[in-house]
């Protein structure tokens, strides 16, 4: 499906990212897994990739930091020579009311999101062909209100609406922005709420589907989005969540 394509994943060594790189390596791209700290885990990420038989980089970038996401990409085309695809996946964040929230919380998410993908999406474009893909990866708490989650739903807010204008100018070169909204994904960053196992569980019993999602759910909506299948979906927010938001 994607044979022969380079990918970028930014936050791609663990939980989604990394159920979004292991599902472009699967369909036959050659996948750059970016990691902020845990090395570790970027190397086992890549060694899973490359069981694939498809080629693999992993590449260390703060997404915060805008001369190091020009670097993260000046290196992708030095080792690859193009981009095909842009995941732009990395999160982080605190989980505090909006009036605990400080003007230096707020910076950090707004930078990890919405500003990164606009600072990645601008350094990736000279290095994408027609038919080029870019995914943000957003969550159900851009629309709706969650516990201690201000700052990220608002980040998440705006890093929907950039999708929105980056489809529209970037659609004249043949590059396709969309974007995928997990509802409640079952992964280590929960485990930052307090009560997280009871929070999860009373989600999975109002979820039309029976459960959360899982990375490997959102993974699969990024590979379509990605494909060639999706060529005529531009500047969409898909929400993969199980029917849990048209239930509350």
């Amino acid at each position: 499906m994607l044979e022969g394509q380079v990918a970028l994943v930014t936050g791609g060594s663990r939980g989604i990212g990394r159920a979004i790189a292991l599902r472009l390596a699967a369909a036959g791209a050659h996948v750059v897994v970016n990691y902020y700290l845990n090395r570790e885990a970027g190397e086992k990420t890549l060694a899973e990739v490359q069981i694939h038989g498809v080629k693999g980089a992993l590449l260390q970038a703060d997404m915060k930091d805008p001369g190091q996401i020009r670097t993260l990409l000046a290196a992708v085309g030095e080792q690859f020579g193009r981009l095909d695809i842009l995941v732009s996946n990395a999160a982080s964040g605190v989980f505090r009311p909006a009036h605990a929230l400080t003007a230096k919380h707020w910076d950090w998410m707004m930078n990890t999101h919405p500003r990164a993908f606009l600072l990645c999406a601008q350094a990736a474009l000279p290095l994408m062909r027609s038919g080029g893909r870019m995914v943000a990866v957003s969550s159900i708490g851009s629309q709706r209100t969650i516990p201690q989650y201000a700052g990220m739903g608002a980040s998440k807010a705006a890093l929907e609406s950039l999708t929105r204008y980056l489809a529209v100018e970037y659609g004249p070169l043949g590059i396709a922005v969309n974007g995928v909204s997990g509802g409640a994904v079952s992964t280590e960053s929960w485990q930052q709420l307090a009560e997280s196992n009871s929070v999860l569980e009373g989600i999975a019993r109002r979820t039309p589907a029976g459960r959360i999602a899982r990375p490997e759910d959102i993974a699969d909506v990024v590979l379509f989005l990605c494909s060639s299948a999706a060529e005529m979906i531009r500047g969409q927010v898909i929400i993969v969540d199980g029917g849990y938001s048209i239930t509350t």
